[in-house]
């Protein structure tokens, strides 16, 4: 391809909504350009990435046995509500209305259609296992789309879901699907890392998400460099002991706290009592009913814990309006001990298990409580993990201190189980002849996103640098001088031919522009190898070839070919 006949708008700075580096690179690389709020067009070279990578994760998908289908992005309603998540993934989906007034939903992913499909197609245990799987556009009504294609309304996804008729055989396909998904990212020149993850609302019993470091990431990580133990902060936990046990206390006594409102006042003077040896009570409304949440006060309450040991569908904090209703109290003097209504769950942090001679709100503005045991005057209803890890912590398994950082998530594997077949009736006969569910997996890539984390986590001052595997083109040809029949452009086109007959993809650089615009370029857009050709180099017989992260090599023209090849190869 030359440089003239195809589209590459560099830009010399970054629009000023552009907020991290990738995104920053991608519009001024000239590969994609913004239509709306999270919505992109890709431009010539963008797209030739983005096939790149498809075909990359098609390849993989094959290799492991996926089937390639096509599934419709337009879904009806009917399904969804089958399947329970017309009102847990509410907020995402997009709606709309046909000429008959019909309502419909935009595919944000295709768990019901594919186990619809399965439904009415498999019957038998001999016709499993099987994983299909769809590389195609899908939609999410993001309220506050960011970051160019990290979080978008459209985006390309790859999806697969596979089918098995026992729990053995889905941890069989799910283990397929995690080594896929590290081949995939290692081809794409991604380091990519699993950690365990919360199911969320797609469901399931186990998943992994694969992450990619990046301090502009959206998620954190808990990991531990002794043991490997990897998960993201929403599902972390550690070794950290329980609050230490105090000989039971007298009996509970209130005491005045005018205007203390905070864990961090009632630590100070004259009050003094530690965030260690408080209970911190908060009000969430969950699926519209109030719950009270406590944890020990130097802790934070991790919401997506909660949701997920709770099974609440929505979670949210009470308004002080709300606190006062179920308490009588507002915030900063909530506590579990005095008024608490009957039908109102109270769900405790493991860490406050056994916890004796603390101190919380006495559900009266201006007062708490001491001397609180928080079994014996708190009726707790249930105990769960609900907390969030910090740095430093030790590990859960190997007792090493746990390090926080931020990710870039890729992928993400889940084990489903029969949360959607037996709703969407998704069975087969066993070789007994009784009807079971079909046990199962769903496995998703953000294709457009994984292609914006290469760039996050490859590039320098001067533009991108793709792995060769994914790079738009894999050489550039530059000549100094573009006038036909010149010696620079007839090596150039000469070259050109050679290394394109040879499989490799060029661009040949034909504009008339100055050196310094051309090598610019060259290195904002990222192309791994480049090839100058000038007259100094000409009079002594020489190219310049040069790697898009090293210095060049001057070598003779006749030799330029192979050596282009071997860097290719290398």
């Amino acid at each position: 391809m030359k440089w003239t006949q195809t589209l590459v708008p560099t830009l010399r700075e970054a629009p000023a909504d552009a907020e991290i580096p990738s995104h920053q690179l991608l519009l001024r690389a000239g590969l994609i350009r913004k239509l709306a709020g999270g919505v992109y067009t890709f431009l010539p070279l963008g797209l030739r990435t983005l096939r790149k990578i498809e075909r990359i994760i098609r390849e993989e998908m094959d290799r492991a046995g996926a089937l390639e289908v096509a599934m419709p992005a337009l879904q009806p309603p009917e399904i969804w509500e089958a399947s329970g998540r017309a009102q847990t993934a509410g907020d995402v989906l997009f709606k709309l209305k046909d000429s008959t007034g019909r309502q419909w939903f935009l595919s944000p992913t295709a768990e019901e259609v594919i186990t619809t499909l399965a439904a009415n197609e498999i019957n038998s245990y001999r016709q499993l296992p099987k994983n299909f799987y769809q590389v195609s556009v899908k939609f999410r009504d993001e309220i506050r789309p960011r970051f160019g294609l990290m979080r978008a309304k459209e985006f390309i996804m790859k999806d697969a879901y596979s089918f098995d008729t026992t729990d053995e055989g889905a941890m069989a396909s799910y283990q397929k699907m995690y080594d896929a998904y590290k081949r995939i990212f290692a081809r794409c020149g991604l380091q990519s890392f699993p950690v365990e993850a919360d199911t969320g609302v797609i469901g399931g019993s186990h998943s992994h998400e694969f992450m990619i470091p990046a301090a502009t990431g959206e998620n954190e990580v808990a990991y531990c460099e002794a043991c490997g133990y990897a998960a993201n902060i929403e599902k972390a936990t550690s070794g950290i002991p329980k609050t230490a046990a105090r000989e039971l206390g007298a009996a509970v006594e209130k005491f005045s706290t005018p205007g203390v409102v905070s864990i961090e006042a009632l630590a100070k003077e004259p009050y003094k009592v530690a965030a260690n040896r408080q209970i911190k009570t908060l009000v969430y409304i969950a699926d519209s009913k109030p719950v009270i949440i406590l944890v020990r006060g130097d802790d934070q309450l991790n919401e997506t814990k909660l949701m997920a040991k709770t099974g609440a569908i929505a979670a949210r904090p009470a308004t002080p309006e709300e606190c006062v209703a179920t308490l009588g109290a507002k915030p900063g003097s909530l506590g579990a001990v005095l008024n608490v209504p009957a039908d109102v769950k109270v769900y405790a942090d493991e860490r406050l298990r056994g916890a004796n001679d603390m101190a919380t709100g006495a559900n009266e503005d201006g007062f708490h409580l001491k001397n609180v045991s928080i079994e014996r005057d708190i009726k707790v209803s249930e105990w769960f993990d609900l907390r969030t890890v910090n740095a430093g912590e030790p590990c859960g398994k190997c007792a090493k201190p746990l390090k926080i950082r931020r990710a870039i998530e890729v992928g993400h594997v889940f084990k489903l189980g029969t949360k959607y077949s037996a709703k969407l009736n998704a069975t087969f006969l066993d070789a007994d002849g009784a009807r079971k569910p079909s046990v199962m997996g769903c496995y998703g890539i953000g294709v457009t996103r994984t292609l914006q984390a290469v760039v996050e986590q490859s590039n320098d001052k001067d533009g991108i640098v793709w792995p060769i595997a994914v790079a738009p083109y894999t050489v550039c040809i530059t000549p100094l001088g573009v006038a036909p029949g010149s010696p620079a452009m007839t090596l150039a086109e000469k070259i050109y031919t050679e290394l394109t007959a040879r499989g490799v993809d060029v661009i040949l650089d034909d504009r008339d522009e100055r050196p310094g615009v051309k090598f610019k370029d060259a290195d904002l857009v990222g192309f791994p190898i480049r090839v100058a050709i000038g007259e100094k180099g000409l009079a002594k017989g020489e190219v310049e070839v040069k790697p898009r992260n090293a210095p060049f090599q001057a070598v003779k023209a006749e030799d330029a070919v192979e050596a282009v090849m071997k860097l290719v190869n290398g």
